[in-house]
């Protein structure tokens, strides 16, 4: 099958990753290429996916930063920059001849310019309800040709389901085979993901503090003012080492070496890529119950959920850690969170909308 995906333009897909997104588009399209697919990517400038054909857009993801999500906002900001990148992209598409086009950009001008399409378009939605691009789904859904809709968990559909149609949950997933484990983890707490609000950085430092535990940080300053107030300010502080990202080869191993991993997510997580990880590290996740933590974690068995802000919840969690099962966090990535179910669901999905357009023009 010949499949073009369409990457957010906002970064470059390379390592280190700046979030869930941009690591799921990479490693879903080494997947279906190493199944014998022709997979083409189109992507900000200076993309590399080792194995896979990354179509250099020629557009320059620090251009775009306007568009970069941001989880307090009602809609994305309106952006000429974005329209003409969009445009760019799809224009190129139309001209390959694809089976399907499976977009992951959260940008309202990728749905808009998907309608032109001759081909079958499915638009994953790797964040929450967002005004533009509501608007645009509802508009696209009533064309000629609706696009298949998307989300990467069974949580995040249920909320965009209260707005507008959603098709299908496609949940994301972690390479497990390619993720070390340790049955023994260290003595030092890990955060690791984009310094940003929703991410709660700052409250992984404070659930450290009350546990009195030590905590690593890794991750970029997405949100310049946040990562200077909420993250830097500590850097000089006992117990507490902030490192920039890191590729997430060297991630998988630094989780496999912690305590636990903290994901005190501050909005409601469409997933949670960092809380896979560490389980197929082998490692306990401490989570607060916010989107589908809930769905990742498997509560008392491979880590706790608290409720939303708990800090001292989360603190008190840390001193039960000895009672998970390192080996049962492995069994249940392998289960449910692997990377191999995820790409074999999507191709279920890809000869779905293909055989349903052949179909629909033998008619």
């Amino acid at each position: 099958m010949r499949i073009a995906v369409v990457a957010p333009l906002v970064t470059p897909i390379r390592e280190p990753q700046l979030g869930g997104s941009q690591a799921l588009v990479a490693d879903l399209a080494r997947g279906l290429a190493e199944r014998g697919h022709e997979v083409e990517v189109y992507a900000a400038a200076g993309s590399v996916i080792p194995g896979v054909t990354v179509v250099d857009t020629g557009v320059r993801a620090d251009e775009l930063s306007s568009l970069l999500y941001r989880a307090d906002r009602s809609s994305a900001p309106e952006s000429h920059a974005g329209d003409a990148a969009f445009r760019t992209v799809f224009d190129a598409i139309k001209r390959g001849r694809y089976d399907v086009v499976h977009n992951h950009a959260f940008d309202a001008p990728a749905v808009r310019f998907a309608g032109t399409l001759e081909s079958p378009v499915i638009h994953t939605l790797h964040l929450p309800p967002d005004a533009s691009m509501l608007a645009a789904l509802e508009q696209a859904s009533r064309s000629a040709h609706p696009p298949t809709i998307a989300t990467v968990s069974t949580t995040a559909a249920v909320g965009w389901r209260r707005r507008t149609r959603v098709d299908v949950v496609l949940p994301n997933g972690v390479p497990v085979n390619r993720i070390p484990w340790s049955e023994i983890g260290g003595a030092h707490l890990l955060f690791a993901g984009r310094f940003s609000p929703e991410k709660g950085a700052a409250h992984a430092i404070a659930i450290a503090r009350q546990a009195d535990v030590p905590i690593d940080l890794y991750g970029e300053p997405y949100d310049p003012e946040y990562a200077r107030d909420e993250v830097d300010r500590h850097r000089s502080e006992p117990g507490i080492t902030i490192r920039g990202a890191v590729p997430r080869t060297e991630i998988w191993s630094l989780m496999a070496g912690a305590l636990a991993v903290l994901c005190p997510a501050r909005w409601e997580e469409p997933f949670g890529m960092a809380a896979a990880e560490a389980q197929a590290a082998g490692t306990p996740v401490i989570a607060y119950d916010r989107g589908a933590l809930g769905e990742v974690i498997h509560h008392a068995d491979t880590g706790f959920l608290v409720p939303a802000d708990d800090v001292a919840g989360a603190a008190q969690r840390v001193r039960q850690l000895g009672t998970i099962s390192r080996a049962d966090c492995r069994r249940h990535a392998e289960a449910n969170l692997s990377l191999e179910a995820a790409i074999t669901a999507h191709e279920r999905l890809y000869q779905q909308v293909t055989s349903r357009t052949g179909a629909q023009s033998r008619g």
